[in-house]
């Protein structure tokens, strides 16, 4: 039996026993007891949570804690899986409990040792390169235990150096650019808003406010609902083709691409007025590649932003 292939049989052994010893695992799977406590602290790295007893009836048991069962991987699919765990190394902070580095050593050491050595060959071969999250964010964790039950809760908001307590409903949170958002009801404004992750000071439950129900609304569905009521304009932008191949990767509800045989072509579709700021920088970022048509707003707030940029070099 291979080394791989015992320590998955010893973990469902040991979930299912919960008590054992040492001498036991070696008859059941006829090996050396010094090659039974190797396995036992190579389990342990894995995050197996056992437990050891000294004494005539001592031996090792299994913490009170839910293992998941091992599951069949292909050599393809285990190494997609660990580079699908390596992008997160880009982020200081994850709305979970394990840490990047804790859940990619628990998944590499349970591979087998060719799959190792494969992906050993590949990681400096193969990349996925993301912006790096930058600062720390601690609350990741309640904003989406928030969001999952609808509760309602107090923050410490910095905008433009100042700091104002918010009560917010989270809809859920999401990582864009190396930065997390929180789209939420805010209870001060009485309308939806998104929240920068990294300005939130400080997290409490507010027990003064009723939560609203948000049971209907999501992040796949928040535009139409974050939309609701705001005055709309059209937008027109036209692209050359390198405009082109950046905005391919862009996915925002109600605007649509149109390519044209040449490789150049235009966006067109409904905006919200109030992301008419957010809009400017975005496609001043494009340079030669965007010209914007329409809103006449977005046009004039572009016009008038670059004629400050160039005034700084005059």
């Amino acid at each position: 039996m291979s080394k791989a292939k015992r320590l998955n049989e010893m973990i469902m052994m040991v979930n299912r026993k919960k008590r054992f010893t040492v001498k036991e695992l070696a008859q059941e799977f006829g090996v050396s007891k010094r090659t039974i406590l190797r396995d036992l602290q190579e389990l342990s790295e894995m995050g197996v949570p056992l437990y050891s007893e000294t004494g005539p009836h001592g031996g090792y048991q299994v913490i009170n804690e839910r293992i998941l069962p091992p599951i069949a991987f292909s050599e393809d699919e285990a190494i997609s899986i660990f580079f699908a765990i390596h992008t997160l190394r880009h982020y200081i902070s994850l709305p979970f409990d394990s840490e990047y580095e804790s859940i990619r050593k628990k998944f590499y050491l349970n591979l087998s040792g060719d799959i190792r050595d494969a992906i050993d060959k590949m990681k400096d071969r193969v990349d996925f390169v993301s912006v790096y999250q930058q600062e720390e964010i601690p609350f990741l964790k309640q904003l989406l235990e928030a969001s999952i039950e609808q509760e309602v809760i107090l923050i410490d908001y910095e905008t433009n150096g100042n700091i104002t307590c918010r009560s917010i409903q989270p809809i859920g949170i999401y990582s864009s650019e190396g930065k997390w958002y929180c789209p939420s009801y805010c209870f001060f404004r009485r309308d939806y808003r998104v929240f920068r992750c990294d300005r939130i000071k400080s997290v409490e439950y507010d027990e003064k406010n009723e939560p609203i129900d948000l049971s209907n609304i999501n992040l796949k569905n928040r535009f139409s609902i974050l939309n609701q009521n705001k005055e709309t304009v059209e937008i027109h932008v036209e692209l050359t083709k390198s405009g082109v191949e950046k905005f391919q990767s862009v996915n925002w509800p109600n605007i649509y691409l149109r390519k044209r045989e040449n490789g150049s072509g235009f966006i067109n579709g409904i905006i919200a007025k109030h992301d008419i700021n957010f809009l400017l920088n975005y496609f001043i970022a494009y340079g030669e590649n965007a010209l914007i048509k329409e809103p006449i707003e977005l046009v004039e707030s572009t016009k008038e932003i670059l004629n400050k940029v160039l005034n700084q070099y005059n």
